[in-house]
C-alpha cells in the first residue's frame, strides 16, 4: 500500500490541525490515500500499550507519519513493523520530547512537570497555553493559537495527563536507528517546543535519513504552511518511488 499514508495528530489538539495538510497532499497526488487517525484513548502512559493499540487498528503495509507526539509514535511503530511499513514521515517531532542527560534538546523536565500540574488543575487553560506555545514563531501567533484552540476536542484531564506522561516516557532514538525504510523528518525553524537543532541530532543518529527545516515556521506549521509541507513530502515520496 505504497499510496496509503496514515497521519497521527499531536498532543491535545485533535486531528483538525492536520486536515489542511491532508487536503494539500491529496491535491498534489490524487492516487495518494491520506488518513488522519486519532490517537488511542488510553488512561495509561506505557508506550507498549499505545503501540499495541495503534498496531492493531492502523492499516498494515502503509506509510506512517505524524505531527509532534504523533510522529514519535509513528517512529516507534515503524520500527516495530519493519518491512511491514513502507516509510516514515515526522513533522515537528523530537526523538525525546522531554530533555534527558544524554538528549538535552527537549523541554526541560521542570517545564513539563509544571504543564502536568496545570493540566490536572485546569485542562482547558493548559490547552490554550499549549496552543500559544505551538503558535510561537508563526507569522500571526495569536491568530494561529486561536485556530488551534478552537479546533481542539473537549479536554478531559485523564486522557490529557496520560498522553502528557507518554510524551515524557517516549524515546524514539533507537527506533530511528532501527527502521531501515525511507524516513523524512521535517522540522520548523522557529519551533518553541522542538528545537531546530534536533535536525542535526537526528542525522547523527541515522545518517541515511532525510531531514528538512522549514524556514520562519512554528510548531504549528502543519496548519500554517500545509502546501509547503505537502510539496516537500510529495517530492520525497516521488524520489523514493523512483528508486
Amino acid at each position: 500500500m505504497r499510496d496509503h499514508l496514515v497521519l497521527l495528530p499531536g498532543w491535545g489538539l485533535g486531528c483538525a490541525p492536520l486536515e489542511p495538510l491532508a487536503a494539500a497532499l491529496r491535491g498534489l497526488n490524487e492516487r495518494l490515500h491520506v488518513n488522519i487517525e486519532p490517537l488511542p484513548d488510553l488512561d495509561g502512559s506505557d508506550p507498549c500499550d499505545w503501540l499495541d493499540e495503534l498496531d492493531a487498528t492502523l492499516a498494515p503495509d502503509c506509510w506512517l507519519g505524524g505531527w509532534s507526539l504523533g510522529g514519535m509514535l509513528a517512529t516507534q511503530l515503524a520500527a516495530r513493523r519493519g518491512e511491514r511499513c513502507c516509510g516514515l514521515l515526522t513533522l515537528a517531532s523530537n526523538a525525546c520530547f522531554v530533555a534527558r542527560e544524554d538528549w538535552p534538546l527537549g523541554m526541560p523536565a521542570s517545564t513539563h512537570a509544571a504543564f502536568r500540574q496545570g493540566c490536572s488543575a485546569d485542562p482547558q487553560a493548559t490547552l490554550k497555553r499549549f496552543a500559544l506555545l505551538a503558535a510561537q514563531g508563526a507569522a500571526d501567533p495569536r491568530g494561529m493559537a486561536r485556530l488551534l484552540a478552537a479546533s481542539a476536542p473537549q479536554a478531559h484531564a485523564d486522557g490529557l495527563l496520560a498522553s502528557l506522561d507518554l510524551l515524557a516516557a517516549l524515546d524514539s532514538r533507537q527506533a530511528v536507528q532501527q527502521f531501515r525504510g525511507p524516513q523524512l523528518h521535517l522540522l520548523a525553524a522557529a519551533d518553541a517546543l522542538v528545537p531546530v537543532a534536533v535536525s542535526a541530532a537526528l542525522l547523527g543518529l541515522q545518517p541515511d535519513i532525510e531531514v528538512g527545516v522549514l524556514a520562519s515556521s512554528s510548531h504549528a506549521f502543519v496548519l500554517e504552511r500545509p502546501h509547503e509541507l505537502a510539496a516537500a513530502i510529495q517530492a520525497f515520496l516521488s524520489e523514493v518511488g523512483d528508486d
